[in-house]
């Protein structure tokens, strides 16, 4: 009876948790996800970046989430420009390896409001194919346990008419970034998910479930202190079918070397930010160059401390960023970056 009631609270966790967007703890490093009109909101003019995260381990099967963006920046006339980026994501969620695989392009206008194009008004369009799937031998049914005993060889009464289906989503943002002082940015943003509240169910002949529209507002802040110090701050809150969370926090970035060719060099940050209700999230992030690396643990504080013992999980992130050098002298005019 034990097992079938811990079945019971995993299963019913997981059909919750997948019924809301997935959420990276360093959020910042997938700016598509959080709105589709940060596209192109960077230094530079292509900027790659990945995360890997995988949490839950001490409590079931591990969580395994995935995500890779680009986004390329194009000039346009009357000192406006134009990104154009891809988000892909895949997730396995418990012992039913419930999968979602999606790619989204998207198409960011950024139209500038100022002669010396310090203001930039950002609006973009977010749409593509989404999968879903779960393994049905991993199914445990209550009529396949005999005996409180359960027995993947028990017959069951339960059949599934398909075991995954695909639906287009779609998403649409905008943005205002601006900058104060001698070398300070800040952005501020909304967004709204799943416009076409696309269908999303199992069974075929269901066609009431749908994925609820997300609206969320954002904030970013990129202060600096001195000539080699800065605090970079962000922070998301967002709504999504009466169930509400915020996340945000600070990173304290500190210049160690720096290299004058380049206007590049190796930077640390330190930081944390809080999921609400959920998670601390301390992190570290290393920039070398070109290159970023950063890692963070969620430390549970959730209702669910008691069976993690405070356990979540691990997350990597790694991004690339460049500038073209046919026009890195006009694109570096632009401040249309964080």
């Amino acid at each position: 009876m034990k097992r079938i009631v811990l079945a019971c609270i995993i299963l019913l966790s997981c059909v919750r948790g997948f019924s809301q967007d997935l959420t990276f703890s360093q959020f910042y490093e997938q700016p598509l996800l959080r709105n589709p009109a940060l596209a192109g909101v960077f230094t530079g003019d292509v900027r790659i970046s990945g995360v890997h995260r995988s949490q839950w381990q001490s409590v079931t099967v591990p969580f395994q989430t995935s995500g890779i963006s680009a986004e390329v920046k194009f000039p346009m006339r009357w000192d406006d420009w134009v990104t154009i980026g891809l988000q892909a994501t895949h997730d396995i969620a418990g012992d039913v390896k419930m999968k979602r695989t999606q790619l989204l392009p998207v198409v960011n206008y950024h139209k500038s409001l100022s002669g010396n194009r310090d203001d930039f008004l950002s609006v973009a369009f977010m749409a593509g194919p989404v999968n879903s799937q779960f393994d049905p031998t991993k199914v445990r049914m209550g009529d396949q346990f005999v005996n409180a005993s359960f027995d993947p060889n028990n017959p069951t009464a339960q059949v599934f008419s398909r075991t995954g289906f695909t639906y287009w989503d779609a998403g649409t943002g905008i943005t205002y970034n601006s900058g104060f002082g001698e070398d300070s940015r800040y952005y501020v943003g909304a967004a709204v998910f799943h416009f076409n509240r696309p269908k999303v169910a199992f069974y075929s002949n269901n066609t009431s479930t749908t994925l609820q529209n997300k609206y969320v507002i954002n904030a970013g802040v990129n202060l600096a202190t001195t000539e080699v110090n800065r605090f970079i701050m962000f922070g998301d809150l967002f709504l999504q079918g009466g169930h509400r969370q915020f996340l945000g926090g600070m990173l304290y970035q500190t210049e160690l070397t720096r290299n004058y060719d380049e206007e590049q060099g190796v930077n640390l940050s330190l930081g944390g930010f809080y999921r609400w209700n959920d998670a601390f999230i301390p992190v570290v992030k290393l920039d070398v160059h070109n290159i970023a690396f950063g890692l963070s643990y969620d430390v549970n504080v959730s209702k669910l401390k008691t069976a993690s013992n405070w356990r979540g999980g691990f997350e990597f992130t790694v991004s690339y960023t460049a500038a073209f050098t046919g026009r890195s002298l006009e694109a570096d005019k632009v401040r249309c970056h964080f």
